[in-house]
């Protein structure tokens, strides 16, 4: 879904002065049935936008991998905010970064991927990733997702 984010049109092209851009992954367990998901989609989608925040959730087998990125602030004081839902148990922070680097889902307020999509998603943004921070960072996730590093993430 394309949304326009406030702060991307302050974001220069890559290659230029950009500034840091920060992003964090993480896995949790859910507690959500299919209203719980749709909830906190509807929620993303409405929030997110007006904080700069994109990424990705994907959702199977009981668990919530997220990519989010954004300005620092607004992403940590989200993940605060997700660490205090009931609707997320066990969160693993998997990655933490911040770098001057093209926002891996700059069109994406919250996109939702299952597992059985996954795979697919992850490659086609590397293949199309112009930044090589990006494609590193991608190429990385699907190693792990091959290597069942994130087994639960995996399509049964």
């Amino acid at each position: 879904m394309s949304v326009p984010h406030p702060l991307q049109s302050d974001e220069p092209t890559f290659g230029h002065d950009m500034r840091p851009l920060y992003n964090l992954v993480y896995c949790s367990r859910s507690t959500v049935d299919e209203a719980g998901l749709q909830a906190i989609l509807a929620t993303a989608k409405r929030c997110n936008p007006l904080h700069g925040v994109t990424g990705l959730l994907v959702f199977g087998g009981g668990i919530f991998f997220q990519w989010l990125e954004g300005p620092r602030a607004a992403v940590t004081r989200l993940m605060d905010n997700l660490k205090g839902d009931p609707r997320h148990g066990n969160i693993v922070i998997l990655s933490e970064l911040e770098e001057v680097r093209e926002r891996l889902f700059p069109d994406w307020d919250m996109e939702l991927v299952t597992t059985d999509d996954i795979r697919g998603v992850l490659a086609d943004a590397r293949d199309e990733a112009t930044d090589p921070k990006n494609a590193e960072a991608l190429a990385h996730l699907l190693d792990q997702l091959d290597s069942g590093e994130l087994r639960e993430l995996s399509p049964a």
